[in-house]
């Protein structure tokens, strides 16, 4: 994993910011994960900025709070996002990707309406994340593998938001990498 403090603080933010109900806090911290998630393409720093953006969005809706279920599913929230903190200050990549991985598997504790609605959330946010690593200049086709996406799902969002017209989405040729690089490094 890179970026392991960076990724720790947002982690750490998150949970304060869950704690005090405050969606919008959360997404801005997702949304400080894109940078690095783009430039190193770690997958687990683009799953801290999924799961990250995807309890920001289920937070800011409030009548998700009264589905039955929702209780356990947020003491889980909490119990895999110290989960998380503790396995970064351990250096263990693997419970990290554990307690990341519970995160997400945590929505198989909700029932009926409330489950379709988290899966949907995380679904989306899936999308949208992929939509801001695209915009940052890597390719669709690799972005999409990343999250996990099908290219026209990630095309047909992109096609939405004007993504492609933005000049920091255009993919770079080779040469124009290499050049780049010689710029970089002398």
């Amino acid at each position: 994993m890179k970026e392991v403090g960076n990724i720790l603080r947002i982690l750490e933010e998150t949970k304060i910011a869950i704690e005090k109900n405050d969606p919008i806090k959360i997404k801005e911290l997702s949304n400080q994960t894109i940078n690095t998630a783009s430039l190193t393409q770690d997958p687990d720093n683009i799953a801290v900025a999924v799961i990250v953006y995807s309890l920001g969005k289920i937070l800011e809706r409030e009548n998700y709070q009264k589905y039955r279920g929702w209780k356990k599913f947020y003491q889980n929230i909490l119990i895999y996002i110290d989960g998380a903190i503790n396995s970064l200050k351990k250096n263990d990549e693997n419970k990290l990707r554990q307690n990341l991985e519970n995160i997400r598997s945590s929505i198989g504790s909700l029932s009926g309406k409330l489950k379709k609605y988290v899966e949907e959330v995380f679904r989306k946010a899936q999308i949208n994340k992929a939509s801001r690593i695209y915009e940052h200049g890597v390719s669709m086709e690799q972005t999409a593998k990343l999250l996990g996406i099908t290219m026209y799902e990630l095309a047909e969002y992109a096609g939405q938001t004007g993504i492609p017209d933005v000049p920091e989405s255009k993919t770079k040729t080779a040469k124009d990498r290499i050049k780049l690089a010689e710029e970089m490094f002398g």
